[in-house]
């Protein structure tokens, strides 16, 4: 019932966000009307101009709230004659949480499990019902965890949780909406009650889902439920971890894995070391008035205190309640792969290819930098191999480290190792074997790794450089086969970290975006919203604005001086000459809290002199 008032009280306050809007709408409809009769002329104009704006804003949200519907997961729907086991055990589970079970369930890709439900009337009426699935949920629990983790979900529907879902989504993009669009001292005051509503909601929200906890204790008992709730966490850093390290760059590439949820199950049979130091660490206890779901740490602490059932753990994959859960995988791997134009890959050659493009796009930032000190169009093995026998590897290394901290043969022994184990899969020599248990590794067509740590290491040496090219030729290894392929720092892959508007560029004012890999200078339009303008380039791919403005990479600066701290300012001296200054106002905007500190981090001290 607490939980029920709480709901209700996020509802209010969500209607008392637009009565706040009405008010202020009114006040300033009052202001304007006093204006016109007191003060005719340009001062009641603009205030016409104003009040017209902000009453179009506010309407506009209102009509998104009208119209706005939560979007739900794409998936496979599974019926009760597909996985007869699975639905008779959501219905068993829907009796003991006092509900009614769903009318569908939707197999899909995430790690979570969730519900929805079509009401109306906010609320009041209740509508068609859908139970969310996360395939990897399946391959990585047993049935008894996995009915716990679904008698939490049929839980929301026992205290009728989700009865207001669509309502809070509502509001959430309302409010969002309308404060996007306002300006000034009505976008404040607003703005600091739609704050107070995100709070509200979010302890709401947290308090729901304690109760939902009580059905899983019920269903499976409380050491149990608390087992499967340990568990989610440990599944989902091994989930980021799989898409990161195995799935991202080939996607990236328009490749996509044939076995996308068949690779998880072999990644977590090959990581049980990495796991079980997973399930070791203390869970987080402490959480922000944000956020809208308690820690684990005080679910499970709450879960020792709830009455339940003292039964014998049902230890088989979870899957198994799903027959032909293979083909079910396969049905939404090829739907997600369509939906973005992926070609479905074998894992052998995926890894493969995805590595070799990977070592590629570092090997061409050596081989630009041994254009730049060589002052060649381009880089390759040969032009590194004559910098270092012309006794310039000094060079070489202060250009790929403005700041080394060894020597330049410590210093330049990876890229070089790097630079030959490319030229051996260029040259057909090698290709990277997949692994689960570990990084991908070079080898011969025979299987056999192939290691040029101690070649390299000849390499970057002038007195030993004969002795390593001699190495070389016999793995085969022409130095012709070693050369850039890209002439350009790619943006692949690059992601806006923070930004800057309104900054000072050499003196003319630019919206400043910092990605990962350089600087995006934008030419900067008179009057506007600044954080707006900001924000909607920050929207947009990397890609797409290198396109249209291009790129100041990282890698063509030699050196950057701290010009000021507050607001920040920093010199850039690039490897062509040229110097550009970057110079935050104090009515620009950043994009995040920390956009300057991250500008103000390129600069460093002065290196210190290295000898070739």
């Amino acid at each position: 019932m607490l939980t029920r008032l709480r709901a209700v009280l996020a509802v209010t306050m969500l209607a008392g966000f637009y009565v706040l809007a009405t008010g202020i709408l009114a006040a300033l409809a009052g202001f304007t009307w006093w204006a016109w009769n007191e003060h005719p002329g340009t001062v009641a104009a603009k205030l016409s101009v104003v009040t017209v704006v902000a009453a179009w804003t506010v309407g506009l949200g209102l009509f998104r709230a009208v119209r706005a519907r939560p979007e739900l997961p794409d998936g496979i729907p599974l019926t009760a004659d597909q996985a007869p086991e699975l639905w008779q055990s959501v219905q068993e589970l829907a009796g003991i949480a006092g509900t009614e079970p769903p009318a569908e369930i939707v197999l899909v890709e995430d790690v979570n499990a969730a519900v929805s439900e079509d009401s109306r009337l906010l609320g009041l009426i209740g509508g068609r019902r859908r139970l969310f699935l996360g395939i990897p949920l399946l391959v990585g629990l047993d049935v008894t965890q996995l009915r716990s983790v679904l008698a939490h979900e049929l839980g929301h529907y026992s205290g009728r949780h989700t009865r207001l879902g669509a309502v809070n989504y509502r509001g959430r993009v309302a409010i969002v909406g309308t404060l996007s669009e306002l300006t000034g001292l009505a976008a404040w005051l607003l703005r600091q009650y739609a704050k107070l509503y995100f709070v509200v909601e979010a302890a709401v929200s947290r308090r729901q889902e304690l109760e939902a906890d009580q059905a899983s204790a019920s269903a499976v008992g409380a050491q149990a439920a608390a087992g499967a709730l340990s568990e989610i966490p440990v599944l989902a850093a091994a989930w980021n971890f799989y898409l990161e390290a195995y799935v991202a760059s080939a996607w990236e590439d328009g490749i996509a894995p044939e076995d996308l949820f068949g690779g998880f199950t072999a990644l977590l049979a090959g990581r049980t070391d990495e796991l079980t130091r997973l399930r070791g660490e203390q869970l987080p206890e402490e959480h922000s008035p944000w956020d809208s779901h308690p820690p684990i740490a005080v679910r499970v602490a709450a879960l020792s205190g709830m009455a339940g059932p003292d039964q014998a753990r049902d230890t088989r994959p979870a899957h198994t309640l799903v027959p032909q859960f293979e083909r079910h995988c396969g049905e939404l791997t090829r739907r997600l792969a369509a939906a973005q134009d992926k070609t479905l890959t074998a894992w052998p050659a995926l890894t493969a290819a995805a590595v070799a493009g990977v070592q590629q796009r570092q090997a061409d930032i050596v081989y630009r930098a041994v254009a730049r000190v060589g002052r060649t169009a381009t880089g390759d093995l040969a032009g590194l191999i004559g910098l270092i026998r012309d006794g310039r590897s000094g060079e070489l290394a202060r250009d790929l480290f403005p700041q080394p901290a060894e020597g330049p043969a410590e210093v330049l022994a990876e890229p070089v190792e790097l630079l030959l184990c490319v030229a051996a899969v260029q040259a057909g020599l090698a290709h990277w074997q997949h692994s689960w248990s570990g990084p991908a590794e070079l080898v011969r067509a025979d299987g056999t790794a192939l290691d040029f740590a101690e070649v390299a290491a000849l390499l970057v040496r002038p007195e030993s450089l004969d002795a390593g090219l001699a190495r070389l030729a016999a793995a085969g290894i022409d130095l012709q086969q070693g050369r850039q392929a890209q002439s350009g720092v790619s943006v692949r892959g690059a992601e806006v970290i923070g930004g800057l508007s309104g900054a000072k560029v050499d003196g003319e004012a630019r919206d400043v975006l910092i990605l990962t890999n350089g600087l995006v200078l934008v030419p900067c339009p008179k009057g506007g919203d600044p954080r707006r303008r900001l924000t909607g380039l920050a929207e947009t791919e990397p890609a797409e604005l290198v396109a249209r403005y291009g790129l100041l990479p990282f890698e063509e600066v030699t050196q950057a001086r701290l010009l000021k701290r507050t607001p920040v300012g920093v010199e850039l001296h690039l490897h062509d000459g040229r110097t550009v200054t970057v110079q935050e106002t104090w009515s620009g905007a950043r994009l995040t809290k920390d956009s300057d500190a991250l500008l103000a981090q390129l600069a460093a001290p002065e290196p210190e002199a290295t000898t070739a």
